[in-house]
């Protein structure tokens, strides 16, 4: 059953059976109705709606408090960001790195934890480290007969290990990777820099919201996401946190009017910048969309523990795989360290852009990525709609 039954709080539950929150998610209602008002009131008052927005109702404190709980931290450890490149560039760039330094990654990261380290190479003379695309085995599932035995795609910690050098500064990886689903193990990897003094900087888009993720109990340097997947937020939200030891570390490349601590005394040019997360927060950010995703946050995410929405999620999964047609479909079981809310399918019967679409003609919203079928449901999701999807699957020739 779904954890949250308030269906209100999930509009296009009325219109079409979503499986997709590794996507552009469905903005969950308090955060629209959040976002709407703000810009009601700008509408009608211009900055007066700021005025509104004082004490612990202030849009930046709230944000940094909510988020604060979600990732078990200090709101001082909080930043408000547009996505996950910002976040990611702000760090890349900032980063005082030598000529020679290296960050490893993965063969096939998003862009947005790709990029931004790539122009280190080309500006700093930073050695970018890719590992491969590894086939890792997988394994029988309980709520399935014994599978094939095919391989999920990932990256090997063996390679991991091999590839660290005495000039190793930051591993720069996904929790999830968006297409296989494979799952980073956060505290195996953070124990491991720490012991080895390099920083772990981690693109949790395709966790946050759906895993638990607490980076001072995992050993985390800095975790970056968007708002619009798994948070249900708008799009154009994101946050980041960084500990204080690394935040200290990252020097200033944008600033702006909000960056300083002197705040509304903008002729007193005195370089204070904040040393908190606020130390990123360099100007105006959209404030309709952070604060709406610091609401939905309170009303969807808060109320529940990240572990019961990933268990919730899983036993989603686990129904889907119990009636799936396995000569059509081919599913990625990953590890259960490497388990994540994606479930990506194999198929075997067309493409997964043509069965993708042929669900969409019947209201059901799977998406495609990199040849697989990604299966992502989420705490709003019940088992009427994943048993209405798997029937929907196993009938397409």
């Amino acid at each position: 059953m779904a954890i949250i039954r308030n269906l209100d709080l999930f509009p296009h539950k009325a219109n079409i059976n979503f499986l997709a929150y590794c996507s552009v998610s469905p903005l969950n209602q308090p955060a629209a109705e959040r976002a709407c008002y703000f810009h009601e009131r700008q509408s009608q008052v211009g900055r007066g709606m700021l005025s509104e927005y004082v004490g612990d109702e202030h849009i930046a404190d709230r944000f940094h408090r909510n988020f604060g709980k979600l990732l078990k931290t200090s709101a001082d450890n909080i930043t408000m960001t547009t996505n996950t490149s910002e976040a990611i560039c702000t760090i890349a760039n900032g980063y005082p790195f030598e000529q020679g330094d290296q960050v490893i990654s993965y063969v096939n990261e998003y862009p947005a934890n790709h990029y931004p380290w790539v122009i280190q190479t080309q500006r700093r003379g930073v050695e970018l480290i890719l590992l491969s695309d590894t086939d890792i085995p997988q394994v029988d599932h309980e709520a399935v007969a014994p599978i094939p035995d095919i391989f999920a795609r990932g990256w090997s910690f063996e390679e991991l290990e091999s590839k660290v050098t005495d000039r190793t500064r930051i591993i720069a990886l996904s929790h999830v990777q968006f297409t296989s689903g494979y799952a980073a193990d956060l505290k195996k990897l953070g124990d491991f820099c720490n012991s080895r003094n390099i920083d772990l900087v981690i693109d949790a888009a395709q966790g946050l919201g759906c895993l638990p993720i607490y980076p001072e109990e995992f050993g985390i340097a800095c975790v970056a996401a968007a708002g619009w997947k798994w948070l249900l937020g708008p799009v154009g939200s994101g946050v980041m946190y960084t500990s204080p030891q690394f935040r200290d570390k990252i020097e200033i490349t944008m600033s702006g009017a909000d960056h300083m601590k002197q705040d509304t005394e903008y002729l007193n040019h005195t370089w204070d910048p904040h040393t908190t997360g606020k130390k990123f927060e360099y100007s105006t950010v959209t404030y309709s969309a952070l604060d709406a995703l610091s609401v939905g946050l309170e009303t969807v995410f808060l109320p529940n523990s990240p572990e019961a929405i990933r268990d919730h999620n899983f036993s989603l999964q686990d129904t889907a795989l119990q009636t799936l047609d396995f000569s059509k479909y081919q599913p990625v079981i990953q590890p259960p360290e490497h388990r994540s809310g994606i479930l990506s399918l194999i198929p075997k019967v067309s493409t997964a852009k043509q069965i993708s679409s042929a669900l969409e003609n019947k209201n059901i919203i799977i998406t495609p990525r990199d040849g697989y079928l990604r299966f992502a449901p989420h705490l709003c999701t019940t088992e009427d709609e994943v048993v209405q999807a798997v029937e929907a699957l196993n009938t397409i020739a």
